[in-house]
């Protein structure tokens, strides 16, 4: 099974405003994204391939709204509270925080947790607290994930290791991969290796060799679990990480980075289609 996964981040803010987004005004902009793809999408087979997009909470309900009967595209949620409600208990004291139970109610099927600006942001928090133990973001994520779970949804759960952890990367990876996934239904979770240490302008990113390497080790530690590209599936890089057996798929975020840059539907579609067809070559090799 490929699995195809699209964070849409906060894309829904107009470039009027500061953001990337051309498409489509914010209250329509959801429903856009859905209408514009999941025809094309139906051509895979749902038996091949998953398609996953996690929105903000904000546009849920409209891209839930936009999914025709026969929809191959599962809507997510971009996280989850390590909270959630409980008849007889705490049912609604959660001002800013999204538990799992609301965005399950929402419609959301899966929830990507963990990912790299989710992780900065607890740690600069723990740190403020003079908290800094190396595995309490991973326990909060684990939290995340058990209730996600509980609650109906499966996880795209996100590791990785920074600029200045590399040298020591198998024991950050299994640090994350123990703590955060302890005492999870496995098959519920697929991982994203994001390589934080070479996202952003100017970075070199890893090659083929350096991901097969990172999703052996992955599927060793977790006795075989999914593993897809976290650090950008793009068009530049489909063919080499479809020749990379190891990867199971891959995470999509903007689709150009120069110009207007942004997330467009027609580019999303265009890398999903380069990444398939090398694919099915390299099961006919």
């Amino acid at each position: 099974m490929k699995h195809i996964c699209l964070n849409l981040k906060r894309f829904d803010v107009p470039a009027e405003f500061g953001g990337v987004n051309r498409i489509a005004s914010p209250g329509a902009w959801s429903g856009y994204i859905i209408g514009h793809t999941q025809e094309e999408l139906k051509r895979y087979e749902k038996e091949k391939v998953r398609f996953s997009m996690y929105f903000p909470e904000a546009h849920i309900l409209g891209a839930v709204s936009a999914r025709a009967e026969d929809c191959l595209v599962r809507v997510g949620c971009q996280g989850v509270f390590r909270e959630n409600t409980a008849p007889g208990g705490n049912f609604g004291a959660f001002t800013t925080n999204c538990p799992a139970s609301s965005a399950r109610a929402l419609g959301c099927e899966t929830a990507i947790i963990g990912h790299c600006e989710e992780r900065k942001d607890k740690g600069e928090l723990i740190a403020m607290g003079g908290q800094a133990a190396p595995d309490t973001v991973d326990r909060i994520l684990n939290s995340e994930m058990r209730l996600a779970i509980e609650s109906g949804m499966d996880v795209l759960y996100c590791i990785g290791e920074k600029a200045e952890e590399q040298e020591n990367w198998k024991e950050v990876l299994k640090r994350q991969l123990d703590t955060g996934l302890d005492g999870l239904d496995k098959s519920r979770v697929v991982v994203a290796y994001e390589p934080v240490w070479a996202i952003g302008p100017g970075k070199i990113p890893p090659d083929g060799e350096y991901i097969r390497k990172i999703a052996d080790y992955v599927k060793e530690v977790t006795g075989g679990i999914d593993v897809i590209y976290g650090g950008g599936l793009k068009a530049e890089n489909a063919a080499m990480l479809a020749s990379v057996p190891e990867i199971d798929g891959g995470l999509i975020a903007l689709t150009r980075f120069t110009g207007e840059i942004g997330f467009y539907p027609d580019e999303y579609l265009d890398i999903i289609r380069i990444y398939m067809e090398n694919c099915d070559k390299q099961g006919k090799a």
